[in-house]
């Protein structure tokens, strides 16, 4: 109890205090106002401090950041407030751009001053209407600025609100943003406004009569300059005519005959050295010990021809009427995505040769639900509130490529899903008319003329989508296989890689061996410098080409082991001066007949050749009208790594080319799928076109600087590798070899000698009729074993070793 006592007891002293101190506070404020202030005054804090300092102290603040960590709470809880806040802070990024940081920091200020000395608005209301329209100028000033990528791609800098103050991005909306400044200017200073206005009025009145006198005494100076100018040229053109008035005199007054007569005049032919046999010897030995051949070789002589040789025919690009109607289709396109249910939008419109890519960016997968709400008169109202958006799926828009192709009304559309380096799903509908893509127009595109300086084998390969330029580097393919059905442009594409080499490489530089079983693609080029040898028709000699390019290729892997080389580049750099090593490209213009004569053999020479053939400068362009696997078989796909598809007939056989579908739904007409071996997905080109008359011409400039002896030339060596001759041996080796094995066995076949030898069906079965032949083996069914008549092989080796004997006896 006593401590009860002492704690009220305490409790009352302690409010006495409070009571008496309050009452002292207020004793002393009466008295300071009845002095008058002569007592000393603390410092007054200012309005904004105490404003400032109280709010921060006050339960209002605590009360407002409490909130903030609230809605942050919610925001990281639940998705769809998340989503609702990106979406407002998108769409008001997209409405006003940068502007929005001037904005917002215009929006604080008149906060503030509102909360600090609203009876100032009022007061100043011109300064705050004239920051308005400051900020206002500032907006549209953004909008003259474009982003290069991200949200303000499509917009500007400063937004749809800008664009719309602005109006248009030329001197009209200079002037607009300089007639806003000015009048925020009138508002916050009317008075220095006024002052200014008179006074450029007044310079304006003052200038422009000197300007018009400044303008007409120039006009006046130019026409005597002009005049000047025109009695000069006219006194030298008539020097001119008077000299070649005297020298046409001089030239017709008889002269003497001379003493002695004129030398006839001595061709001057490169390499040939002018004077005395001792001058020329001695020039010889200098250039010999410099290093240099003694003469200047033939091959100098060679001139490139000129681009007049080439027709100026179209570039490919589209027309106007086709610009119109791709507005109309990217508008069917996307009607005919929301009718099926999918948000998207068409942003990006490629018109090209051939077709048009549409680029489609998915939009969104949205859910609503259905909220059950009274309105304020107690009525009750149904709504759609979305909860939650995903994208569109890539798949979901691949799967209405039949539909799209309906609600279009085209023979086909091919759905690149997505276009390489870009966010977009490329829809590729054909154009009403099809372009031509000339092979000039490529040949001078600024990304040809940049790769021909760097390679002599530059390929102009046609036109993109876009309209852009296709080259490439046959030297990097470094083989290219090329397939497709009859009339799709697969001959006008070999011929169009023809004419590209022969427009930037000599035949020094370059050497072609073409082969051409149909007789009527390749004959065209037969007579130009660039061929070792004609166009081979035959496919008897085409196993000896092979094997002549093999033969050559290991010769040419000794000579770079001889002089260090690493490559045909290094090789011809250390020539210095010398004949270089000329690139050898060999052209198959039909791989399925080459493959039903001998496919065993065909196969192994091409795979060797492409595998090793890269560094000694031997490059392959193989083309086949059947695509089929036992053609294109696994090991050409696997060393053709470069391949271009034309319109093919099936699914299939653009899977066997390309391992991948899409050239089933080509156009055909040069319309084709290129795929380099450093990209993920064929690209689609319209390919070059060359008339026949352009070919001629070619041709017959090349033919105009023929020599009578080829610098390299192989007719002879091609005659050596016959059908089943060369390095490998010919029939007689094999022959021995086959009945060697007869010897092991009781029963021979023609797959067993497949196995063993190494060779093809055809062969086989002909190796096994000549042991029949020579009785080596008796006869038998179709597709049976033959039997091994030991007997007989056994007396034969006998009696050849007695001739052998005898022979040797003879003579000793």
């Amino acid at each position: 109890m006593p401590k009860a006592r002492h704690r009220k007891l305490r409790a009352s002293m302690l409010k006495a205090l409070w009571r008496a101190r309050r009452l002292r506070r207020t004793v002393a404020k009466a008295k300071a106002g009845r002095s008058g202030g002569s007592r000393r005054k603390k410092p007054r804090m200012t309005a904004s401090r105490s404003v400032r300092s109280g709010f921060l102290k006050s339960s209002l603040f605590r009360k407002l950041v409490f909130l903030v960590l609230i809605l942050l709470a919610l925001s990281l809880l639940f998705t769809p407030l998340l989503t609702r806040a990106f979406d407002t802070r998108d769409a008001l990024v997209e409405a006003f751009g940068m502007g929005l940081v001037p904005l917002v920091v215009g929006i604080g200020i008149g906060i503030w001053g509102l909360w600090s000395r609203p009876q100032n608005v009022v007061k100043r209301w011109n300064k705050w209407v004239g920051g308005a329209l400051f900020l206002t100028a500032v907006l549209g000033g953004l909008s003259f600025f474009r982003a290069e990528e991200g949200v303000l791609e499509s917009v500007t800098y400063g937004g749809t609100v800008g664009l719309s103050i602005i109006d248009s991005q030329s001197f009209l909306g200079i002037l607009r943003i300089l007639a806003i400044l000015f009048l925020g200017f009138s508002f916050m200073a009317p008075r220095r406004a006024w002052r200014l206005a008179r006074t450029f009025a007044k310079r304006v009145v003052i200038i422009t009569p000197r300007a018009v006198r400044l303008f007409s005494k120039s006009l006046q100076a130019l026409g005597r300059g002009l005049w000047v100018a025109g009695r000069y040229v006219s006194n030298l053109s008539k020097r001119g005519i008077d000299a070649w008035r005297r020298r046409a005199r001089a030239k017709a007054v008889p002269q003497a005959p001379p003493s002695e007569p004129p030398q006839a005049p001595v061709e001057e032919m490169p390499g040939a050295t002018q004077g005395p046999p001792k001058l020329q010897e001695a020039i010889g030995a200098l250039r010999r010990k410099l290093g240099a051949p003694s003469t200047v070789p033939e091959t100098a002589r060679w001139k490139l021809p000129s681009m007049d040789i080439m027709d100026k025919a179209s570039n490919g690009q589209a027309s106007a009427d086709t610009i119109v109607d791709n507005e109309g289709r990217a508008k069917a396109i996307e009607k005919a995505l929301i009718s099926y249910g999918v948000e998207a939008k068409v942003v990006q419109i490629n018109p090209g040769p051939a077709v048009t890519q549409f680029g489609v960016e998915p939009g969104w997968a949205r859910k609503y639900k259905e909220v059950r709400e009274r309105d304020a008169r107690g009525k009750l109202v149904i709504r759609r509130r979305e909860i939650s958006k995903t994208r569109v799926k890539v798949d979901t828009i691949i799967a209405l490529e039949k539909d799209l192709t309906l609600a279009l009304a085209a023979p086909s559309i091919r759905i690149e899903a997505p276009v390489p380096g870009k966010p977009l799903i490329g829809l590729e509908v054909p154009n009403r008319t099809l372009g031509v893509v000339g092979l000039r127009s490529v040949l001078e595109s600024t990304a040809y003329q940049r790769l021909k300086s760097r390679t002599k084998l530059a390929v102009a390969l046609g036109k993109g989508s876009a309209g852009e330029a296709a080259v490439a580097d046959l030297a990097r393919m470094p083989h290219l296989l090329i397939a497709g059905a009859t009339g799709s442009g697969k001959s006008v594409c070999i011929s169009s890689i023809i004419s590209t080499l022969l427009m930037n490489a000599t035949p020094d530089d370059v050497r072609f061996l073409m082969v051409d079983p149909k007789r009527v693609e390749l004959i065209n080029f037969n007579s130009i410098p660039h061929l070792l040898t004609p166009v081979i028709v035959d496919s008897e000699r085409v196993m000896g080409v092979l094997r002549w390019v093999n033969h050559e290729m290991n010769s040419r892997y000794k000579k770079f082991a001889a002089s260090g080389a690493k490559n045909i580049e290094a090789f011809n750099r250390n020539k210095k001066g010398e004949e270089t090593m000329p690139y050898i490209v060999l052209f198959i213009d039909e791989l399925a007949d080459l493959m039903m004569a001998t496919p065993y053999e065909v196969e192994h020479d091409l795979c060797r050749l492409a595998q090793l053939g890269r560094a000694t400068g031997i490059h392959l362009v193989v083309a086949t009208q059947r695509p089929s696997v036992d053609v294109v078989t696994g090991l050409i796909k696997a060393n053709f790594p470069t391949r271009i598809s034309f319109a093919v007939s099936s699914f299939v056989d653009s899977r066997v080319i390309l391992d991948t579908g899409g050239a089933d739904k080509l156009l055909g007409r040069g319309d084709m799928l290129f795929l380099p071996q450093d990209a993920p997905k064929p690209k689609r080109l319209q390919g070059t076109y060359v008339s026949e008359s352009e070919t001629e011409r070619l041709v017959n400039f090349w033919n105009s600087q023929k020599k009578p002896e080829p610098f390299y030339t192989v007719s002879e060596e091609l005659a050596a590798f016959k059908f089943g001759e060369g390095e490998q041996g010919g029939e007689d080796v094999l022959l021995q070899k086959a009945k060697e094995l007869a010897l092991e066995h009781r029963q021979i076949s023609a797959s067993l000698l497949q196995r063993r030898l190494r060779i093809g069906y055809p062969r086989a079965a002909r190796l096994v009729d000549l042991l029949e032949q020579e009785g080596v083996v008796g006869p038998g069914e179709m597709g049976k074993s033959r039997e091994v008549i030991v007997d007989s092989l056994v007396e034969k080796r006998e009696i050849d070793e007695h001739k052998n004997e005898d022979n040797k006896g003879s003579a000793g």
